[in-house]
């Protein structure tokens, strides 16, 4: 009568078998040997591992036996196949590698694997399983815009020097303008959301106008200050800006970050900016609207509020904006921003490099 190899562990070794079991990025094989192992560990014979687990006798004995072995070793890493090594794969991955990233097919931008199997006359699932093994995606592509405003550094170190070292008796806002949302009705009545069903918004739809909404968002507490105007012209820029001298006490100075909208430097508002020295402009740099925090609350308000909402009119959208702000400043909450100025030019520094050298990315 065969017996088992017996299994003891270490408290090392338990410690893994247990993460390794329970873990949800752990490959399902792997968590499946650890559990094996830990079965074993606790006296349980093959046959009853092997049906608590739905495998087979001799699977269960096979990774005991390998344990009992080479311990984690023996269950961590596969042996080595006996079948056929794939030749023709290994022929073409360099082909398929070098086509993906240095050529583009005839009347389009990126390959597929049907484009280049049939370039290459081989099959769909091989192109496919080398750009898995590379890493290749060529059907994403990820947006990016490195800055080209001379005054970069100077200008992210101040916003950024106001973020995580705000200063005293000071109240910091981000500000913009959203502007030209539009108030669009559906052109059928859309059906709600439903168990095994998800909810339904017609693709079409009414425009019945737009408007611009005003904001800053104090860094402070979270707190939105907000106004909805038709147009988004330097008048009114002037109008939120003495919304917010009218609501921000004036024992406090207000720095506010905002973009280079031209709006935003009109003789007019320069003149006005005299007339009110506690105010203080900081200019984001040019193409670096990331670093204004206001646009994060945009994404927000145009996520949970505009996207999907139904308007038949534009007062009926100025409303749902208004509630919406009255409703997120009874449970206000800020935006922490954590990045220090050093990392983020660390970053632009590798992203310039890259433009410049792209081989030697």
């Amino acid at each position: 009568m065969r017996i088992a190899a017996p299994i003891t562990l270490t408290v090392e070794e338990r410690e893994i078998l247990e993460r390794w079991a329970c873990g949800r990025s752990t490959p399902v094989r792997l968590s499946q040997r650890a559990r094996i192992i830990l079965s074993a560990a606790a006296g349980r014979r093959n046959d009853q591992i092997a049906m608590a687990l739905g495998i087979t006798d001799n699977n269960a004995g096979r990774w005991r036996a390998r344990f009992a072995e080479k311990h984690l070793a023996g269950i961590e890493k596969e042996a080595p196949g006996r079948g056929r090594k794939p030749t023709r794969r290994h022929e073409l991955a360099e082909r398929i590698i070098a086509m993906t990233t240095q050529q583009k097919p005839t009347a389009a931008t990126h390959w597929s694997t049907r484009t280049l199997s049939q370039v290459l006359k081989c099959s769909r699932s091989m192109v496919h399983r080398v750009w898995q093994s590379a890493g290749l995606k060529p059907h994403l592509v990820r947006g990016f815009k490195v800055s080209n405003d001379p005054h970069f550094v100077e200008k992210l170190r101040d916003i950024v020097g106001l973020y995580l070292n705000p200063p005293e008796h000071a109240l910091v806002l981000c500000a913009d303008e959203k502007s030209q949302i539009q108030a669009l009705d559906r052109t059928q009545k859309s059906l709600p959301i439903y168990p095994g069903r998800c909810g339904t918004l017609t693709h079409d739809y009414k425009r019945n106008g737009t408007t611009s909404l005003f904001a800053a968002i104090d860094m402070l507490e979270g707190k939105v200050i907000g106004q909805c105007m038709p147009r988004h012209r330097h008048q009114e820029w002037l109008k939120f800006l003495n919304l917010i001298d009218s609501g921000v006490p004036q024992d406090l100075a207000v720095h506010l970050i905002v973009d280079n909208y031209s709006t935003h430097k009109h003789t007019s508002v320069q003149r006005w900016l005299k007339h009110h020295p506690r105010f203080h402009f900081h200019f984001t740099p040019t193409s670096s609207s990331w670093l204004n925090m206001i646009e994060r609350w945009f994404r927000d308000i145009t996520d949970k509020r505009i996207r999907r909402g139904v308007f038949k009119s534009v007062p009926q959208l100025v409303d749902a904006i208004t509630d919406y702000i009255a409703n997120h400043n009874t449970n206000p909450k800020p935006f922490v921003w954590t990045a220090k100025a050093e990392d983020i030019l660390e970053k632009v520094r590798r992203a310039r490099a890259t433009l410049d050298n792209p081989q030697s990315f």
